[in-house]
């Protein structure tokens, strides 16, 4: 597989990544620790399924204990955080704020062996968190208290996925096989802080269960399988700075859907946001070159 190849496999995840919100939305009144659960046992019995299959149940057993545990603890902490933020926030503000993390993706990657942090980087970094502080401060709307902790919530959410993203590059010879385990013991470690945490609240009717069942099977799901495959094969600042998609997709997919009212700040929002990518990004892609060229 080459490089190209694994980054736009990576890619696909950004694309299922952008109904994330509305689904976590639709999945309504379920608390965070339950849903984690339901997604995560969908995802990770998949995950088996197809590893069983293709006769790769052997490969697990070679993986070490510490990356089962980074591995479980990333996909828990992040759901379990977003989840919660789309509980106590507004869904297009925290899930714009939650999607800081493809921004630190590429200010992270600058300290792995062989990548290089650019200015470009340092400039798009203070962009996006110049739209996600318009959303904390609340724009034209004003200052909303009640909203500050889904918001801080959502900043920790960012914080957790592109540390775990950053990390899974230092273990490329782990098989993506391994995710699956990583989704059956989030769903395994989701139970006790439900029962202890929360009441249990089923999904409310068709559209409750479809939306659960959707984020199981896509963007907690598939998404795990092929990020795994483009952040340890491909080029991980590149997929980083295409990740800024998601915001902006996740953004559009709210408002159509009408979950969430189309303001001047939230455009704004989204468009920094998304704008800091195109400086990262071409700081990435302009560092290719002269690397090709030297």
């Amino acid at each position: 597989m080459t490089r190209r190849t694994a980054t736009l496999i990576g890619f696909v995840a950004v694309l299922l990544w952008g109904v994330l919100a509305l689904l976590t939305v639709g999945s309504a009144p379920t608390p965070p620790f339950l849903l984690n659960a339901i997604c995560f046992a969908i995802g990770g019995t998949l995950g088996l399924v197809w590893t069983a299959y293709s006769g790769g149940l052997d490969q697990l057993r070679a993986v070490p204990l510490h990356v089962y545990v980074m591995g479980t603890l990333g996909l828990f902490g992040y759901h379990a955080l977003y989840f919660s933020a789309l509980r106590l926030a507004p869904a297009a503000e925290a899930s714009l704020i939650a999607y800081l993390w493809p921004l630190l993706i590429v200010l992270f990657s600058g300290l792995l062996p062989g990548e290089t942090l650019r200015s470009g980087h340092i400039i798009g970094a203070l962009i996006g968190f110049a739209g996600a502080a318009l959303i904390i401060t609340g724009g034209s709307a004003g200052f909303n208290p009640n909203a500050l902790p889904g918001y801080f919530l959502a900043m920790a959410c960012a914080l957790t996925w592109s540390s775990y993203s950053v990390l899974s590059r230092r273990f490329g010879t782990v098989p993506t096989a391994s995710v699956a385990v990583f989704c059956i013991a989030s769903a395994a470690l989701s139970v006790p802080f439900h029962l202890t945490l929360e009441n249990t609240v089923w999904p409310a009717g068709q559209l409750g269960w479809l939306s659960a069942i959707l984020l199981g099977l896509g963007p907690v799901g598939l998404a795990f399988y092929v990020w795994d495959i483009g952040v340890k094969r491909g080029d991980i600042q590149m997929l980083g700075t295409a990740s800024y998609a998601a915001p902006l997709l996740s953004t559009v997919v709210l408002v159509v859907a009408g979950v969430a009212v189309p303001t001047w700040s939230l455009a704004l929002a989204a468009l920094l946001i998304t704008g800091g990518a195109l400086l990262a990004a071409r700081a990435s892609l302009k560092g290719t070159l002269n690397s090709k060229v030297g």
